[in-house]
């Protein structure tokens, strides 16, 4: 039963299960998940608490015998299995599929375990948690929804903010929402209960965004031209090696031109994702940017990647990172 970390606490006041499975990037949502699940736990007599941690040579035995035992102290008891990697191997993928077969009423079990790509969230172990306990993800909040999020946060604290307002501190907070929780938390610090202004926002909160070059090529995708050249700006001020920038941007204009080649021969769009192997959370970008661009254009935008590819080797003159931004500007809306 797979639900969202905003439903979490709806769903533990309904009442616990045996089993709870925390996975995703977003470390606040994790963290938040994880402790809400475990005071929930306390409060409903589960005394004890018994932490693994399945690291390299970790002995999956000891979960099992954990599980067939408790304190005499205790009537109930949380098991808290961290898994960092992600991957437990073949022993460690057998041994959950047996545990959570045979789960005890007494124990609440706690799995935390980082994102999950499409290979992993097919394996026999990953579908034996879903079909046994409620899966909690716990992804990073994606740049066109971070302002409802603050403005969720900020409700808690009994403060609000005016939508020009949520935009600004979704730019100065993109890529890291610990920075963002902190942020928020700060405005509850300065300002009273009630509507904080643009202004107050404005001279209380640093620029704390964290940018990558995958959040500068979904910019570049969904023709948000103001997006693309303020992750630009960062990643130029971060010292990011200018090879890599045009990496990425590359690669997902190759996709696209792949992808709208398919669809000229009579390909469905769908099908064209499909067997390009577009990841999962790509899909949506490269099959609005499809419907929006036709390949000529997409055609001209690979020749001046092209360009621009000699001009950071040195064998063409140029200012990479004017190019960059003109390559970018090429898919403004």
């Amino acid at each position: 039963m797979p639900i969202s970390s905003d439903e979490l606490p709806r769903h533990l006041a309904s009442g616990l299960k045996q089993l709870y499975v925390v996975y995703g990037d977003a470390l606040l949502l994790a963290v938040e998940a994880a402790d809400s699940i475990r005071a929930t736990a306390r409060a409903a007599g589960y005394s004890e608490r018994e932490t693994f941690i399945a690291e390299q040579h970790f002995k999956w035995s000891g979960l099992r015998n954990s599980a067939q035992s408790l304190s005499l102290f205790a009537e109930r008891k949380i098991i808290d299995l961290r898994i960092p990697s992600g991957k437990p191997g073949t022993e460690g993928g057998q041994a959950l599929q047996d545990y959570v077969a045979n789960l005890s009423p007494d124990i609440l079990t706690l799995i935390s375990l980082p994102k999950m790509d499409w290979s992993a969230q097919k394996s026999q172990w990953f579908g034996a948690l879903e079909r046994h306990g409620v899966m909690i993800s716990a992804d990073d909040i994606p740049r066109n929804a971070l302002p409802r999020w603050i403005a969720g946060r900020m409700k808690r604290q009994e403060q609000s903010a005016d939508e020009a307002t949520l935009e600004f501190l979704a730019d100065r907070c993109e890529g890291n929402l610990l920075a963002a929780f902190q942020e928020i938390q700060k405005l509850a610090l300065l300002f009273p209960i009630g509507p904080v202004s643009f202004e107050q926002v404005k001279d209380a909160v640093m620029d704390v965004a964290r940018y990558d070059i995958f959040k500068l090529s979904e910019a570049m995708l969904s023709g948000n031209a103001a997006r693309f050249a303020r992750i630009l700006d960062g990643l130029r001020a971060e010292g990011t090696a200018t090879v890599l920038v045009l990496w990425a941007v590359s690669e997902d204009i190759r996709t696209l031109g792949k992808v709208l080649q398919a669809v000229q021969r009579g390909g469905n769009l769908g099908n064209a994702l499909r067997d390009m192997r577009v990841r999962k959370d790509r899909q949506e970008l490269i099959e609005n940017a499809a419907r929006r661009l036709k390949f000529p254009y997409i055609e001209r935008a690979m020749q001046q990647a092209a360009r621009l590819d000699k001009t950071i080797k040195g064998l063409r003159q140029g200012d990479v990172w004017d190019e960059l931004l003109q390559l970018g500007l090429r898919f403004a809306k």
